[in-house]
Formats: structure tokens, sequence, C-alpha cells
């Protein structure tokens, strides 16, 4: 089954913490600090690869996490860093922050990747801290924890050619006489259900199609699978468009061209102003004056027009020549989506920590917080002078104060309890 959107969750690793930790020896009854830093935990990064053509992988796997980092130990042992994780996906995949939307990155070559987050920095040991005035640190710094978040992945093929038309128009046919994709073929509207890739070769040059499953009216607006359609048309360079132009069906090829062209302007702009070829399809079943009555209409609107019969191979080869022709003459580039940002390093921007006025007194909450709550030894003086010390320089108390806080009110900051004292 083709699969072109996903929804995963993505996670690097926390740093390992630091650890307290003092040298014991024979004869050596005061030994000093050697506790050792946490190791870096573990990236994660998404690598494009040619070798995987959908997303169905991560319809089985939506959770990807990074190793964490291990903790110091002693005589100033480093923990090891935690192993990176690299999630591959097909060429072409656009990745956005499912909550915002915001483009993370736009793969469109292989081996291109990106780092999604950087794992979490080690934690210091109480080695770190030792100083001429403070032989003895019974405090040492955690690993730093690390937010996850979704990620929305979006496959948009890289071709060279679209097809694009209603249903059953032969576009699924002329595929497969002009290269060896072997789509499914039948005398039925949406027969084809996924897009088709095939490569066509015009002497030594060879290029791409996508066969694009059938257009229907709204399809800019969702109707029917319009959107996960159009998405694979974007990246092309050239659209061919095929119409039925003998109106087996009762439609008006003029007028099922001019709906196709405005489900594209609605859709994308930019894709609407892309170089088309119309491919008058079914001139075996035609009536003649009406076949060259649409060919001149169409011509005087500046288009390139050609007429076949792709199940007979009346007028594929050329064009097929015409395609090539074409293509040779546009620039060789491929339309990407450009990131919001130059540095390809993403993390999740939270608030260091929240203060609240409660009922009982104020609330002081957050992952700097927390970070700063695990690295403290409340037993320990010098600990604790440094815990105050970080709440001076991080703003804390002068929030508490932009709220009022007077002395011998209560702070609550997680499981900890205690009375503001100035």
């Amino acid at each position: 089954m083709f699969i072109d959107e996903a929804r995963i969750f993505v996670k690097a690793g926390n740093g390992g913490d630091g650890v307290v930790s003092f040298h014991t020896a024979k004869y050596v009854p005061n030994g000093g600090p050697d506790g050792g830093n946490g190791g870096r935990g573990g990236s994660v990064s998404v690598i494009a690869d040619r070798n995987i053509t959908t997303l169905q992988s991560f319809r089985f796997q939506r959770k990807y996490v990074a190793e964490d980092g291990e903790k110091g130990g002693g005589k100033k042992c480093a923990g090891k860093g935690g192993s990176d994780l690299t999630i591959r996906v097909p060429v072409g995949t656009v990745l956005r922050e499912a909550d915002t939307l915001r483009l993370l990155a736009d793969l469109t070559e292989h081996g291109e990747e990106v780092i999604l987050l950087k794992g979490g920095r080690g934690g210091a040991g109480n080695a770190v801290f030792a100083s001429a005035t403070r032989q003895a640190p019974q405090f040492a710094k955690p690993g730093q924890r690390v937010e996850g978040f979704y990620v929305l992945m979006e496959l948009k093929l890289l071709a060279d050619v679209g097809l694009l038309g209603l249903p059953n128009v032969g576009k699924s046919t002329f595929l497969s006489v002009v290269s060896q994709a072997r789509p499914k073929i039948a005398d039925y509207h949406f027969t084809t259900l996924e897009p088709q890739l095939g490569i066509a070769t015009v002497g030594e040059y060879s290029f791409t199609i996508a066969d694009i499953p059938g257009l229907i009216e709204g399809a800019s607006e969702g109707a029917g699978l319009g959107i996960d359609f159009l998405r694979h048309i974007e990246r092309t360079r050239l659209l061919v468009h095929f119409l039925d132009s003998s109106g087996s069906e009762g439609r008006d090829p003029y007028e099922d061209f001019v709906l196709i062209n405005q489900e594209l302007q609605s859709f994308n702009a930019d894709l609407a102003m892309r170089p088309q070829i119309v491919a008058l399809n079914k001139i075996d079943l035609a009536d003649e004056e009406k076949l060259e009555a649409l060919r001149e209409r169409l011509e005087g609107e500046g288009y390139e027009v050609f007429e076949l019969s792709a199940p007979i191979h009346e007028g594929t080869d050329e064009l097929l020549k015409a395609i090539a022709y074409k293509l040779q003459q546009l620039p060789n580039t491929i339309l990407y989506e450009k990131p919001q940002t130059e540095v390809r390093v993403y993390k999740l921007e939270a608030e260091p920590f929240r203060v609240e006025k409660i009922e009982d007194g104020f609330s002081v909450e957050g992952p700097w917080i927390e970070e700063l709550m695990r690295s403290i030894n409340f037993t320990d003086t010098e600990s604790l002078q440094y815990f105050q010390k970080q709440l001076r320089v991080k703003g804390v108390i002068d929030a508490l104060e932009a709220l009022g806080v007077k002395e011998g009110d209560t702070i609550e900051m997680g499981d900890l309890v205690f009375d503001f004292v100035f």
C-alpha cells in the first residue's frame, strides 16, 4: 500500500546525571571529590533514502526515542553517551512540527539529513564543583532532560512529469505504453488509487513520469482524495493534461480542461502556472470536426496539443518525444519548500519557569525548576546556597516580588514547600 502521510513522536535522549563521589583508598582517609560527569543523550535525525518509496513503515512504529546518556561514576569516570537515532524516509519527504505546522525540513536529495532534536547534555559530577573554599561538595548536576514532540511527515513524489486529468481519460494506459510501469487499467473511474511512477527513455535521455489518480471537481477543497493526489504534482517540472477528446461519457473535454486548471489554481497558484502539454486521447472514438475545433481552441490559448490513442499506440511516440524535448528546455531544478530557519537543529522552546499566586501562597513550576531541584542536596549548606543564588539569578525572586510576595508567604516548588524569607 502506498502511504504518503504519517505522524510520529520523536524524543532525544536525556543527559546522564553527574554523581557525588569521594575518593576512597587504603591510607587515604579524606579523599577528595571524584564524581564523574554524565554522558550526553543521543540525538534524533532524519535522512532521505532513495531505497524507501513510501511511509508505510511508520504505520507500525510511531514512537522514536534516542538512547539516554549514562550517569557518571566514581574516580572521575564519565558516563557513556547515548546512541544517536537515525530515521530513514523516502526522498521527497516534508517534515513539520505537528502542533504549529512549522516547516522543519524538505528532504529532496538522497543522503540529505536534518537533526530534529539534539540529545541532552550530561550533568556535572561533584569533582567539577571543588574549589579552594569548597573542598568537599555534596552535590552534583543532573543531566538535561529533553522534551519530545510530534512530527508530521508528508511525501511528495519527485518526478519530472505529472499526468493529470479526470478519471478514465487514459493516463495509466499512456504510462504503461511508454514505461515499464504496470498500473491497473480498466474502463471505469478511479482504477488508479495510488500515484504511479514510471521511467521513460527517448534516445539517451531518461525522465520520470508520475501518473496522478484522476481529479474531480472540488479536489482542491478535499473532495474525493483530491488534496492527497494534488500534492504529488507540486514538484513536477512539466504537466501533461489528458482529455477524453471523444466525450465518451457525455462530458465536454474543454470544460473538463478548464475545471482541472481551476482546481490547480485553487490548490497552488504556482502549480497552475507550470508548463502544460495537452494530450487529446481516444481520437479513434472522436468526431473529426469536434476534435479539430477543440485542438484549434486550445492551440489558440497557447497550448501545445497532441492527438493520440494510447491503447493502440497511435501518437504516443510523438507525445513522448515532445515531452523529452520540453523537459530539456526547462530548468533542471526540484521544487521544494525552504525551512523557515537556516539552522537545522530544532528544539521546543518552553518557559523555564512559571510563577502563579495560589490560595495558600505561590506556586513555582516549570522544566528549569524541576532540573534545578534535582541537582540540589537540601541537607547540604553549600548546595542550598547554590539553590538560593540560582533563584535570584534566573529571576524567580523578581517574579515572586512582582506578584506581591511577602515574608512568611508559602512557596510551593514540586514536592518542596517553604516559607519565603527576604
